[in-house]
């Protein structure tokens, strides 16, 4: 694409940063709202909801959405669909076997899958040797953060290397994702085509998949679970993932991916700021750790 830069400039960044800054929230959001409402059904709901969301800006905007993209997008959309429900599916199950915090820990080697991939769709997103190392920092920092999980003997039971498996996995297809969307043509349609196909495809598949786990539907839902969802809804899954696929149109997707190591810190930060949580010495370590990382990726070279 002709708008296509290489580096992110300080709108890029500010961007991101915001997005992973909403997506740490949305942590904090969705565990408010697991209270009342089970984990796939309440993802299904969130992204059929913003999906309707995204289809009335749309057309607001008098954009068509059928017309908008290039000839043969769709399929590219069907299969970033699909692997974000598979995502999503995989991180559920797989909490059922371990612990939160190792499941972080593993989906976030998100970013290395779409380090290794990328070159092979666009030689110029290549880390360099500092570039890479700058990533393997950051992840560091993440890890750290979430390290008191991995002491000792298995805290979630015999199944536990199950669940770990499918947090790597999760990790796998999130990275996926990323690629197909660059990948295919849908890389050239408007950001509101690219959300709309993940966001409609995946909504359908958990729905499907909340149904065949039998999933109850909650019999009342309090203010405080409807806001939750609100926030998920609107904020999270319309408005930040709709400003995250614009990014991925104009900017280099390994430099961006990341930024993405900042959301489980931001969810941390999140959880000190609402939920009384304790801010410790390991916490301000990891985090300076991530920003010192990502610093490193986005470098430019002399």
């Amino acid at each position: 694409m002709s708008d296509r830069k290489t580096n992110l400039d300080a709108r890029a960044v500010a961007g991101i940063v915001l997005c992973c800054g909403l997506w740490g929230l949305n942590q904090v959001a969705t565990k408010v709202a697991l209270a009342e409402i089970a984990p796939l059904l309440q993802a299904g709901l969130r992204s059929l909801g913003a999906a309707l969301l995204v289809a009335l800006w749309s057309r607001a905007r008098g954009q068509a959405l059928r017309g908008g993209a290039p000839a043969g997008a769709w399929r590219g959309g069907l299969l970033a669909g699909a692997l974000f429900a598979a995502e999503f599916g995989c991180i559920f199950i797989g909490l059922q076997y371990t612990s939160a915090s190792r499941m972080v820990v593993f989906v976030y080697l998100a970013p290395f899958v779409v380090a290794l991939g990328m070159p092979l769709i666009a030689r110029a997103e290549r880390l360099s040797g500092l570039q890479a190392a700058g990533l393997l920092v950051a992840f560091t920092g993440v890890a750290w953060a979430f390290g008191e999980s991995f002491n000792g003997p298995a805290t979630a039971g015999s199944h536990q290397w199950l669940g770990d498996a499918l947090g790597v996995l999760a990790a796998l297809l999130w990275g996926c994702t990323t690629l197909s969307i660059r990948a295919t043509r849908l890389s050239a349609a408007p950001a509101e085509v690219t959300l709309l196909y993940q966001l409609g495809v995946s909504g359908v598949l958990l729905l499907v998949a909340s149904a065949l786990a039998g999933e109850p539907w909650p019999a009342r839902v309090g203010a405080l679970s409807m806001a939750m969802m609100g926030f998920q809804i609107v904020v999270v899954s319309f408005a930040s993932y709709l400003l995250w696929f614009e990014l991925l149109r104009r900017y280099p997707a390994t430099k961006l991916s990341a930024f993405t190591l900042l959301t489980p810190l931001a969810g941390l930060l999140a959880g000190v700021a609402l939920l009384d949580e304790p801010l410790t010495a390991r916490l301000v370590a990891a985090t300076v750790a991530v920003c010192v990382g990502i610093a490193a990726v986005n470098r430019r070279p002399r």
